[in-house]
């Protein structure tokens, strides 16, 4: 058995030197570069999304502030939240001593507009007879449908809404978001 295993390595090894010996110095220097080194295609990158439509900052803070105004004029001490187009939060200001709860209102109040592009108040109605869009309103944290706030329009083109919470009524915040509004509607573009 020892035999068989030496003249089976022999006759291996005596194939590789045959092997070698038929490679002229050019193949042998060729396998030993490095392999040609693959540079990464050039990336582009696809620019960003132009900015949602919204009010001006300038605007929605003096919607904001009018709003509040309005409510402290009335013993009412509520949080405001205005919204651009897409949802992002251009100014969320709460009067000195309001509730953490307003503030939230307000702004699930403003949420719920740019989601179904209507005041507050017109999506709470239609909850009461569409049961699927109460599930929805029902299964989103982020919504309210009380009456208190309302679409910022320019045109007929939703820019953004403010939405009211705090007061003991979403009629009363809906009056506050309206006098803010009223204020600023010049300035929306």
């Amino acid at each position: 058995m020892q035999q068989t295993s030496r003249s089976y390595l022999g006759t291996s090894l005596c194939a590789v030197i045959a092997t070698v010996a038929a490679l002229s110095f050019s193949d042998i220097a060729r396998a030993a570069e490095p392999a040609a080194v693959v540079q990464p295609a050039a990336t582009t990158r696809t620019p960003p999304p132009p900015p949602a439509r919204g009010p001006a900052l300038d605007a929605a803070l003096e919607a904001a502030q009018v709003a509040v105004a309005t409510c402290t004029a009335n013993g009412y001490k509520v949080g405001v939240t205005v919204l651009d187009s897409a949802g992002i939060q251009k100014v969320v200001l709460a009067a000195d001593g309001a509730s953490q709860r307003g503030v939230e209102s307000g702004a699930g109040k403003a949420f719920t507009v740019i989601t179904y592009k209507k005041s507050s108040a017109e999506v709470a109605k239609l909850a009461e007879t569409d049961k699927e869009l109460a599930a929805q309103l029902a299964a989103d944290p982020k919504q309210r449908a009380r009456a208190g706030a309302l679409p910022l329009f320019v045109g007929n083109e939703l820019i953004g809404a403010i939405g009211v919470g705090g007061a003991p009524g979403g009629d009363k915040d809906e009056a506050c978001a309206a006098a803010g509004i009223a204020k600023v509607k010049g300035l929306l573009r």
